[in-house]
């Protein structure tokens, strides 16, 4: 492609971007990670942030056959950072907006624009994406740290001044730059927003306003927008990309991860994957489902003490420590949580979760049941050494002594099924590929061209699966 004569795509040392079909009868194969910051690539930030595993997995595809790619890219979450902009960023803010706040972080869509672009356009990533398909789902930092943690997190941001504002940028920019990718033709094609966008477009009319509307109201009112999505992949394969995020219901006392109009549309998919040619499915969930078992503990307990289980008092200092060390995942919706693992436990093929956000990489495996969680992150944004050792000693040491033990004294009931880590945990910045035939495989890659680790993800045997009676109405 040239522009005034001028070659400007391909670069001159890449080959041309390419639409590439897979063979039918082909078992997919999957390239996923999640948390990867738009830093320079100079010696202070090779430093901070370490290489780019998704630059160098791309540059080091353009020398593979084209029958060893991967069919399709999911990024799992945070693939910009609104809250911690690069130095880049923050130079383009202090141009536009001189000190108002947030003088430091995003504020409106132009903003969002800009990071997207920064994040998107480096040649590497360019090509990247312009020849593997891709599907995505944001994580909190694509809008702000701890996003819907709580009812109490969305009342003190819902009195910041800019909030707002931010908010319908980044769920707007979102659907501009993210959203519109996950859908298939025909979904965008009945796309209602999308179709007055165009409509617009074509009177010579600015549809800004529509956009902003649209993302309001995604918030306000979780269950009129579905960002989730689902496709069928071939292979016997079904892929589910859940909202972890905007969808959640955070009444305490009844802290949904997915409100009821998501599970119901959950529950259709997983039905109809298990009544279908689909033996096999693949979850993407932007954060861990299965957690070393100690600090999910820690969380389910957190959640009952932020419901009152042990009064007031301790109740607000309960809401404090969650939001101050993250304690928001799938085990702090305990309803949600063993909801989840009933359907998945019932369904009659094997299962894979695929997640990121915790800054490490692992692999789980249910007791008994053919369920496993593999989790790859980050891509670029690793955690400092003391972090990484806080982070062991705190959800494999400290954690796991006193997680159960805490969650007993709350009077919470057990977990539906048991897991363990089996590999892990491992903090490198890192890509991973699953390769999805008769026994599913996941390799993680890093900067250089040796593999992290490969793991073959056995089913094993099936087990009868029990359910104690305080579960069984607990997830009610």
């Amino acid at each position: 492609m040239e522009l005034d004569g001028v070659r400007v795509w391909p670069p001159q040392d890449a080959p041309p971007s390419l639409i590439r079909l897979p063979p039918a009868d082909r078992r997919p194969v999957l390239l996923f990670g999640s948390c990867r910051t738009s830093v320079p690539h100079d010696t202070a930030h090779l430093l901070t942030h370490g290489a780019d595993a998704l630059r160098e997995y791309g540059r080091r595809l353009r020398d593979m056959p084209q029958e060893d790619w991967p069919d399709l890219l999911l990024l799992l979450g945070d693939q910009v950072y609104a809250d911690e902009p690069s130095r880049e960023m923050l130079e383009f803010i202090g141009e536009r907006r001189n000190g108002e706040e947030p003088a430091y972080e995003i504020a409106d869509f132009e903003e969002y624009a800009e990071l997207y672009r920064q994040a998107w356009t480096e040649p590497e990533i360019r090509w990247l994406l312009s020849t593997l398909p891709s599907a995505m789902i944001f994580d909190d930092h694509d809008l702000r740290d701890d996003w819907n943690t709580s009812a109490a997190w969305r009342e003190q941001m819902a009195r910041v001044p800019w909030w707002h504002r931010r908010l319908v940028a980044g769920l707007g920019s979102y659907w501009v730059y993210q959203h519109l990718g996950n859908l298939s033709p025909a979904e965008r094609a009945a796309d209602p927003l999308l179709t007055a966008l165009r409509e617009r477009t074509g009177q010579g009319v600015d549809g800004a306003d529509l956009l902003d509307a649209y993302a309001a109201r995604a918030d306000e009112q979780p269950g009129a927008s579905r960002w989730s999505y689902a496709r069928d992949l071939g292979g016997g394969t079904r892929l589910i990309m859940l909202d972890t995020r905007c969808a959640r219901q955070v009444t305490p006392g009844d802290r949904r991860m997915l409100d009821p109009a998501e599970w119901a549309w959950l529950r259709e998919q997983v039905e109809g994957a298990a009544h279908g040619p689909a033996a096999r499915l693949v979850i993407g969930s932007s954060i861990p489902v299965l957690l070393p078992s100690g600090i999910h503990h820690v969380e389910t307990w957190n959640e009952a003490l932020c419901d009152g289980a042990w009064g007031r008092r301790v109740a607000r200092w309960s809401e404090t420590l969650r939001q101050a060390i993250d304690l928001e995942h799938w085990a702090a919706f305990r309803r949600s949580f063993e909801d989840l693992c009933l359907m998945l436990a019932r369904f009659p093929g094997e299962v894979v979760l695929l997640s990121g956000d915790v800054h490490y990489s692992y692999v789980a495996k249910a007791r008994g049941l053919p369920i496993h969680q593999v989790v790859c992150s980050p891509i670029r944004n690793p955690l400092s050494r003391l972090l990484r050792l806080a982070n062991v000693v705190a959800s494999f040491g400290l954690a796991a002594l006193l997680g159960g033990w805490l969650a007993g004294l709350a009077g919470l009931p057990r977990r539906p099924f048991g897991w363990r880590i089996v590999k892990g945990p491992w903090f490198d910045n890192s890509i991973a590929t699953l390769s999805l035939g008769e026994v599913a495989e996941v390799t993680w890659h890093r900067s250089t061209a040796e593999p992290r680790a490969s793991v073959r993800l056995e089913p094993g045997r099936r087990r009868p699966l029990r359910v104690s009676r305080a579960a069984r109405e607990g997830s009610r």
